[in-house]
């Protein structure tokens, strides 16, 4: 048996708690460096893109709170405490993030990434604050963690580090069939280059010249909302289960249920979700579950979902319209006539399909890591074995 020893987080290495620079000054925000708050860090991927940077005036103004590569970064705030990502270039966070530097002489980062993954209810035990849960720096440093020698370590992360390559394999296919998508939407319906475009006459609008034939309608004119999800506890949320639950703050997929229906389950396919404080998208083409906060939409008007979903979204900013929903379905939006729609949608289908098949996998490779990892932690399974 491996034996392991004792220590405190402060133990794996230097703990740092981000800053959000002053909104007065914009000149601090720019494309340099990775700014990473909890709405950015999905729970799942090691490594994530964030929504914000810092310039390279922002990275001067808080150069000592800059987070090296392999560094492992915890949300300590609200209902997804405990979710972790690890920088992959310097970095910086807000204050609700406390982040390992790891000292590598004595501990491996991509272990103690995993490590601290398994720390989540612990974390939310230890979160003070009665409205908004938070574990402060001293707090989040002084919790107790079990760790084996370096090269036990080492071997652990290389195991473990086999799965996640995969994973981020899947979702690098992923995100190149998204971007394929939406290149053939602006290509169709913002540059007006759909087959047979050159013979197509154009017309005014209060949105410059279209295509004959098309419209100028709000997002609410092309949108059906249904309800909300509603409140589960933990114990709702069944990994044995046929529905998946989709999470609001992460859009991913927290269990699934075995009785959809008192969950807002849905069958028809396809439809997009929304979440209500985060304000992302996501097309889903099979059978779902919702929780708290996340808002399933439906195309209007007979109009394919797959067409109208890339349409708001190329609307839709994080920034601009988190928890303000009005300015949002106030929008106006050029809609293609309904034949040309359906043939984008029937191009984009073999992409979802895809994109879903590599979901599929992501999770149960997911599920095989996590499991694995447990059982190496807890010496169910020798690392030599493993």
């Amino acid at each position: 048996m491996v034996d392991f020893r004792t220590i405190r987080i402060a133990d794996l290495g230097r703990v740092v708690t981000g800053k959000t620079p002053p909104s007065a000054q914009p000149e601090l925000f720019g494309d340099a460096h990775p700014f990473l708050t909890p709405t950015d860090i999905d729970g799942f991927a090691r490594h994530i893109e964030p929504n914000r940077f810092l310039s390279a005036a922002g990275r001067d103004y808080q150069h000592r709170l800059m987070l090296p590569s392999r560094a492992v970064c915890v949300v300590c705030i609200g209902a997804t405490i405990g979710k972790v990502c690890m920088t992959d270039r310097p970095s910086f966070t807000n204050q609700q993030i406390n982040s390992v530097v790891v000292n590598e002489a004595e501990h491996d980062p991509f272990f103690v990434y995993h490590l601290l993954t398994t720390l989540r209810d612990e974390l939310k035990s230890n979160a003070g604050g009665a409205a908004t849960p938070i574990i402060n720096k001293t707090a989040f440093s002084e919790i107790a963690i079990s760790v084996p020698p370096l090269p036990v370590q080492q071997r652990i992360a290389g195991i473990l580090s086999a799965y996640d390559e995969l994973i981020e394999n899947s979702q690098r296919r992923i995100k190149i069939l998204e971007s394929m998508a939406h290149a053939l939407y602006r290509e169709w319906f913002v540059h007006f280059r759909f087959p047979g475009h050159e013979n197509h006459p154009r017309v005014t609008s209060p949105l410059g010249e279209i295509p004959l034939g098309w419209g100028v309608k709000t997002v609410k004119d092309i949108l059906a909302r249904r309800a909300a999800g509603s409140v589960y506890r933990d114990s709702d949320v069944k990994p044995e289960g046929d529905i998946p639950v989709i999470d609001q703050s992460t859009k991913e997929i927290l269990g699934f249920h075995d009785n959809a229906p008192d969950h807002n389950a849905s069958s028809a396919l396809p439809m997009a979700i929304f979440g209500d404080h985060t304000c992302k998208m996501q097309l889903l083409i099979e059978p779902f579950s919702v929780g708290p906060n996340v808002v399933p939409f439906l195309a209007n008007q007979e109009m394919p979902t797959a067409y109208v979903f890339y349409a708001v979204n190329s609307l839709v900013h994080t920034q601009e319209y988190k928890r303000h929903w009005i300015p949002l379905t106030a929008k106006e939006v050029v809609v293609a006539d309904r034949v040309t729609a359906q043939r984008f949608a029937s191009l984009i289908q073999p992409m979802l399909v895809t994109q879903e098949t590599h979901r599929k996998a992501i999770r149960n490779i997911r599920r095989t890591r996590d499991l694995l990892l447990s059982r190496l932690l807890s010496g169910q399974i020798e690392v030599e074995a493993a």
